[in-house]
């Protein structure tokens, strides 16, 4: 707090001018509180020391008014302008607004009419179904958290979901589908576990104690004193994590003695599933994505797109949807945005949130990112019922609820799956690819179709270990990329994670280090790895 004494005449009475650090976005009212003889002003900036008149000379009054006049200029709020509105772009305006000790505008600029990026929902039927990120894991402790701060309520996925692995021509392995009986689901359940170990020995547990280890260090990146971070590199050489990006999932198993049955077979198909690759993917993004498989997944009832948008709305910030970005120019620090539709924005820093790799944004001066490409997958919604004959079964009842496929050639699709079952012949699927599905494999695959569905996302980068990141400040100035984490591993709780650590960096280099505590924080150690 900051402030000025005024002593006046023989009066001696003290006026102490203070400023008061306020978590709005403008400081838009004055306010005077007199306490005996202390008369205290919030809410303005102060520039000079202490101003004394030992005398009643009007022309000393009317100089000290004169500064008062000055004193009384409100605060310059810094605009932060935020492209993209998806988890990340989100995370950082939300932490913008809580770590900041000052006020700050915060503006964050959409190219779609929908907030949530790569978090939106397709509509099938009457019902509405995640088409991008649609799982959360226990371990996503920012989530948990945002979760409950919003208010928000969790659907449980189903512990019961019978697996096929299939390989093009059968299946190499397949769990029991369960009934709708409580016991009956809980005694497959069981029988399902004894056949996955069955099949595929210890190297299951070699599989959860690897992903724990890694989870045990991704933890320290919760702690509130780990520091700030200018690089990715750094956050991860900070945790130990650096090195797993720096070699593939299938070194790092074997290198553990994981059985080649398990690395072929499961880990591959949870690859194909959830970064529609392979376990030439780096060790990192592997065990997230391994993480992302297990007990205990969860997503928001209603669409997991309300979180950014709660975290938007308590962020105080100004939404600007359907605004795609032509230009950042930069000028000594100052940041000019050009829109389609022409509108130009001032910017005191700039936070790209949304993947730079297969957008057109001309940035002035030129920018040197490592090169990367995006994976896409191809996401079919189906309403129909699907072929059994197609993978030599008699009836849909004897085709597991969820199909993954391992790497060989001409696998047409990723997986299928069950996302909701009106009646024996009436079900809605999902089915990812690796290119767009003809409607001649549709065709195949299914025996009816009344409803088809296609999007094609860029849902995140094509793995190809050693990882290069570019840096979170590109410009040495106060232009930010939040996406760049994304080359270690692309989730919901990565990018928060990344988000969270721009904001405090940003706030740092621009407000002189001084961050206020935030609702949302905790010290997380390594006793939460073993209770998630």
């Amino acid at each position: 707090m900051s402030s000025v004494l005024l002593q006046m005449g023989d009066h001696k009475r003290t006026t102490l001018l203070t400023k008061k650090p306020l978590n709005t976005r403008t400081p838009k009212a004055w306010s005077l509180q007199t306490l005996g003889g202390t008369t205290v002003y919030e809410n303005f900036c102060l520039h000079v020391g202490v101003v004394t008149c030992h005398d009643n000379c009007i022309w000393r009054l009317v100089a000290v008014f004169a500064i008062l006049a000055v004193l009384f200029t409100p605060c310059k709020a810094e605009k932060v302008c935020i492209i993209g509105s998806g988890i990340g772009g989100a995370t950082v305006s939300y932490f913008l607004r809580n770590y900041s000790t000052e006020p700050i505008d915060i503006e964050i600029y959409e190219r779609h009419s929908k907030v949530g990026g790569r978090l939106a929902m397709i509509q099938v039927g009457d019902d509405h179904f995640e088409a991008g990120g649609s799982i959360i894991a226990a371990k996503n402790l920012l989530m948990q958290e945002f979760v409950k701060l919003l208010g928000l309520k969790k659907i449980e996925s189903e512990d019961d979901d019978s697996l096929g692995i299939w390989n093009g021509r059968v299946f190499l392995f397949q769990t029991l589908r369960s009934g709708d009986a409580y016991y009956w689901r809980k005694m497959t359940s069981v029988w399902n576990t004894i056949l996955m170990f069955w099949r595929y020995g210890t190297s299951l547990m070699k599989m959860q104690s690897h992903v724990s280890e890694l989870f045990t260090k991704w933890l320290q990146l919760y702690n509130e004193n780990i520091g700030i971070f200018d690089t990715a590199d750094a956050m991860l050489q900070s945790v130990g994590l650096f090195n797993s990006t720096q070699h593939t999932l299938e070194e790092d198993l074997v290198a553990k003695g994981f059985s080649r049955l398990l690395i072929d077979e499961l880990i591959t198909v949870i690859m194909r599933i959830n970064y529609g690759q392979n376990v030439s993917i780096s060790g990192l993004a592997g065990a997230v994505s391994l993480a992302g498989s297990g007990d205990e997944l969860w997503a928001v009832e209603g669409g997991n797109y309300q979180v950014p948008a709660g975290l938007i709305q308590l962020s105080n910030a100004s939404l600007f949807l359907n605004q795609d970005l032509v230009s950042v120019d930069s000028q000594d620090g100052n940041y000019k945005l050009t829109l389609a539709s022409g509108k130009r924005k001032d910017c005191d820093a700039v936070v790209i949130a949304t993947p730079l790799d297969e957008v057109t944004i001309d940035f002035v001066p030129k920018l040197q990112l490592p090169p990367r490409k995006m994976q896409h997958t191809h996401t079919a919604f189906v309403r129909g019922l699907i072929n059994p004959s197609y993978f030599g079964a008699k009836t849909p009842l004897d085709l597991p609820v969820l199909i993954g496929t391992v790497e060989e050639p001409g696998v047409p699709f990723s997986s299928i799956s069950i996302l909701k079952s009106y009646s024996a012949e009436d079900n809605v699927y999902k089915i990812f690819c690796r290119t767009s599905p003809t409607d001649s494999l549709l065709d195949q695959l299914f025996s009816k179709r009344t409803e088809t569905y296609n999007i094609d996302w860029a849902a995140y980068p094509h793995y190809n270990p050693p990882e290069e990141f570019a840096p979170f400040i590109l410009d040495g100035h106060h232009l930010y990329y939040v996406n760049t984490f994304e080359s270690a591993a692309s989730a919901m709780e990565a990018s928060a994670v990344a988000a969270k650590n721009v904001a405090r960096l940003l706030l740092s280099r621009m407000k002189g280090g001084i961050l206020s505590q935030p609702q949302v924080v905790r010290n997380f150690s390594s006793e939460d790895s073993a209770e998630l």
